[in-house]
């Protein structure tokens, strides 16, 4: 099945002095952006590597306000809109949220309120569309179920989504309060994290019997698979996002050939982070099989309260 970005642009008043941005932001040919608020997004960003490895990439993590998934639908988008700007102003002319709570809180914002007023011909893709695209072929029973952050359950984007394309699915969603924090504290692999993930697992099944599919609605959730698979029923498939992402981007950008022209291609990438060098490289290494090299950058003040 293609697998497509939905852009939805419609021109609306915004508060930010967009026409100053609009003339300060570079014009010549730079990197892929990829936003996340933690570090679930290098999941996303390893397997946009593998799909594209030709191109540049720019990731910047804002770990020092995250998690993202318990804020308020307008301090996400406040914080998403800064780092999507900010990576604009490094030169990038797409931008991928490889975060679902920031996908889910602030994505069609600024593609509708923002966008038309920085520059109409960049974009900013989210990570929910590709996912949805891919349940029509996986699911039998036609139910299917989201692990997700708070955030992102509470905003219901997947049960929306998935109804756009197809109607007939049945969708229940649990809100995973811990997961994205226990692989955050590097607690992944820890005998006390099998208890939350069992939990949480059986209190999604146990809303529909029927659950033949589940979504991992959480870019850290890839690395709990391991213990996710040991408490999920045989005969259930398991749906992460990285790879589908990747997919759907290299289709984007070979039906969009004006957006591939503006993406350099030198293979290399690039990581920012808004918390200590030390800290994101030490916690980088859970999430990719390499040693990064990270730069400080900040956000707004990086502040920290709601």
């Amino acid at each position: 099945m293609l697998l497509t970005f939905s852009i939805f642009l419609i021109f609306a008043a915004d508060s930010v002095n967009v026409s100053d941005m609009k003339q300060s932001l570079p014009t010549s040919p730079g990197p892929i952006g990829v936003f996340d608020s933690g570090y679930g997004g290098l999941t996303i960003l390893s397997k946009i590597r593998e799909a594209l490895p030709q191109y540049d990439y720019i990731y910047l993590g804002d770990n020092a306000r995250a998690p993202y998934g318990s804020r308020s639908f307008d301090v996400v988008y406040e914080f998403t809109l800064q780092a999507v700007e900010k990576l604009f102003e490094m030169g990038c002319h797409l931008v991928i949220l490889g975060c679902n709570t920031a996908s889910a809180k602030a994505l069609r914002s600024i593609q509708q309120n923002n966008l038309p007023h920085i520059d109409p011909k960049r974009r900013v893709l989210g990570v929910i569309r590709p996912t949805v695209e891919a349940i029509d072929t996986l699911t039998q029973s036609r139910h299917v179920g989201v692990l997700g952050t708070p955030g992102t359950i509470k905003s219901e984007s997947y049960p929306l989504e998935i109804h756009k394309l197809f109607p007939d699915i049945q969708v229940s969603g649990h809100a995973c309060a811990l997961w994205a924090a226990i692989v955050e504290a590097g607690e992944a692999q820890s005998e006390g994290a099998d208890y939350f993930i069992q939990k949480d697992i059986n209190a999604l099944l146990a809303k529909d019997h029927e659950i033949d599919t589940i979504i991992l609605g959480c870019t850290h959730y890839p690395i709990l698979l391991p213990k996710i698979r040991k408490f999920v029923p045989e005969g259930i498939n398991i749906l992460a996002q990285g790879n589908l992402v990747g997919e759907s981007l290299k289709d984007y950008l070979q039906r969009h050939p004006e957006m591939d022209a503006k993406c350099t291609k030198g293979g290399t990438c690039t990581y920012f982070t808004t918390e200590a060098e030390e800290k994101f490289a030490e916690s980088a290494t859970t999430f990719l099989s390499e040693q990064v090299s990270v730069q400080h950058i900040e956000l707004g003040n990086n502040q920290t309260n709601n």
